[in-house]
């Protein structure tokens, strides 16, 4: 008797992702390096100055980790509560924090102890930034308040209680001393001018704004909140220039590379998407493992750092040109071929005993089922949930193959409504597929010459012969418009070929007249 052949799964060929330069530019870094912190990771920030050591703000500290350093080379716990937002000085010498407390500290990063602390808040602070004269310190608070101070005298200069709600995010100008850029929880940024006494600038930003950055020109404005990514053009007076909703959650962070032809957005969602400045369109994409609440890139994108709600620090490093081209002429290493063919090949001497031994032959159920003639119950098996949505060609496998042996009525024949209404479910998702149509028509047909006798009987059978209805005469009009489109085609190829001479040597019924060809 002969064996059992499995049933043959077609394999339909895969779309490959397709290879472009920010591909190559984005995937160019190592494995990530990850550091567990003591809470939440909210903020980081790149000091403007060679090494480039970036401070981690997370929880009660402040740790300054080294470009490839896992360990901190410096930490600041002299916080009371939670501390935010600590920025670096243009010069890398200080660096100013806020608090829970409602304290802002100013730090110098070779001390420990905090140089000036600055009073006047009453609530969290969440927002700390240095002007670019590097004397002046812009911070804002869960008291509605942004405010202006000095550093040298540590006091206050001046006070705007514009938003209404917490102000969570900022900006200072580094062209301008005199402006600085707010967002809040009450949807709005504010554009401020230290030389008047209130904001000359207003948004709408229709979402709780989390972060805001500015182009290096300062001519255009990003802000995030809610879901969307929007982009303003602060010369035409904050007239907005594109929305993104790329996320599906909301966005936490903002982050320029160094050409600034790149935008990168990290978001609770766990993604970080970068965006090409020009359209505007996501060119890569970053997944992590927790929802994301810091981002930033180093200085000629360097390094990658990104900070999660689980406290964990993630870096990945670019990779060296030796460590590229080593990654790239060399394929993936894969167990050695030898290892599957050891013994293979060994040819038995004339007076070695072969034992064979019977292989035994591993079927899936539907080849179980089919091997004892239940085509039913395979047709069952192969409409199973996981294999119907993820492997589709396992289910119009089994279908060929039953369609074979000619016993596919038999097993399309006497189902229930959730049997029928599985088995239209699938045809519904599949049956304009190319790869599958000539298989599931002929299996159409048969359900509906069995079934037609209960037509009216289930208003959920007869809804999804309704949609089945209604998605063929989509498909058949998308296959006219299809055809009337080839023809324009053909009729526009045809016109623009040259029209060459025939030699006069091909003659038609004898005559002396040559003929023109298209």
């Amino acid at each position: 008797m002969a064996s059992f052949k499995p049933t043959k799964i077609q394999v339909y060929p895969k779309l490959g992702e397709k290879v472009t330069q920010d591909t190559l530019y984005w995937k160019n870094y190592k494995a990530p390096v990850q550091i567990k912190e003591f809470g939440a990771v909210t903020n980081i920030d790149f000091s403007p100055v060679a090494p480039h050591n970036f401070a981690v703000t997370a929880f009660t500290r402040i740790h300054i980790y080294g470009p490839f350093s896992q360990e901190p080379v410096k930490s600041f716990t002299r916080f009371k509560d939670t501390a935010y937002c600590g920025r670096f000085r243009s010069d890398g010498q200080l660096l100013a924090a806020g608090c829970e407390d409602s304290v802002v500290r100013l730090f110098d990063v070779s001390g420990k102890v905090a140089l000036r602390m600055f009073k006047g808040h009453t609530k969290a602070v969440h927002v700390t930034d240095f002007t670019s004269d590097r004397y002046q310190i812009v911070t804002g608070s869960d008291d509605y308040t942004c405010r202006l101070w000095d550093i040298p005298n540590a006091t206050e200069l001046s006070t705007y209680q514009e938003h209404t709600d917490y102000i969570r995010c900022g900006v200072t100008s580094k062209l301008n001393r005199d402006l600085f850029i707010t967002g809040s929880y009450d949807h709005t940024l504010k554009v401020f001018d230290a030389r008047v006494d209130k904001s000359v600038m207003t948004m709408d930003h229709g979402q709780p704004v989390e972060s805001l950055l500015l182009y290096p020109s300062e001519g255009l404005l990003v802000s995030a909140g809610g879901r969307y990514v929007k982009v303003w053009d602060l010369l035409k007076g904050g007239q907005p220039l594109v929305s993104l909703k790329n996320h599906h959650k909301t966005v936490t962070c903002l982050s320029l590379s160094s050409n600034g032809q790149r935008l990168l957005s990290g978001s609770l969602d766990r993604h970080v998407k970068v965006y090409n400045t020009t359209n505007y369109k996501v060119v890569h994409n970053f997944d992590y493992a927790a929802s994301i609440l810091s981002l930033a890139l180093a200085p000629d994108d360097e390094s990658i750092v990104v900070g999660m709600t689980n406290g964990i620090l993630s870096m990945k490093h670019r990779k060296s040109p030796e460590e590229a081209k080593e990654t790239s002429g060399q394929p993936r290493r894969r167990p050695s071929y030898r290892v599957f063919v050891k013994g293979k090949n060994y040819v038995p001497k004339q007076d070695d005993y072969l034992v064979s031994k019977p292989v035994k032959q591993h079927l899936a159920k539907y080849d179980k089922q089919l091997k004892k003639f239940n085509v039913s119950k395979a047709l069952d098996t192969a409409l199973e949930s996981w294999t119907r949505l993820r492997k589709p060609e396992i289910t119009v496998a089994v279908v060929k193959e039953l369609d074979r042996r000619g016993t596919l009525k038999n097993a399309l024949a006497g189902r229930d409504e959730q049997g029928l209404s599985q088995l239209l479910n699938f045809l519904i998702g599949n049956l304009v597929d190319p790869r599958f149509a000539p298989v599931l028509v002929t299996a159409a047909e048969m359900i509906l010459d069995i079934y037609q006798t209960v037509i009216g009987q289930s208003p959920v059978v007869d809804r999804q012969l309704l949609r089945l209805q209604e998605l063929l005469e989509k498909e058949i009009d998308y296959q006219r418009d299809l055809l009337e489109v080839l023809g324009m085609l053909d009729t526009l190829f045809a016109s623009s070929l040259p029209k060459k001479e025939v030699p006069c040597s091909v003659f038609l019924g004898g005559g002396n007249n040559c003929f023109r060809w298209g």
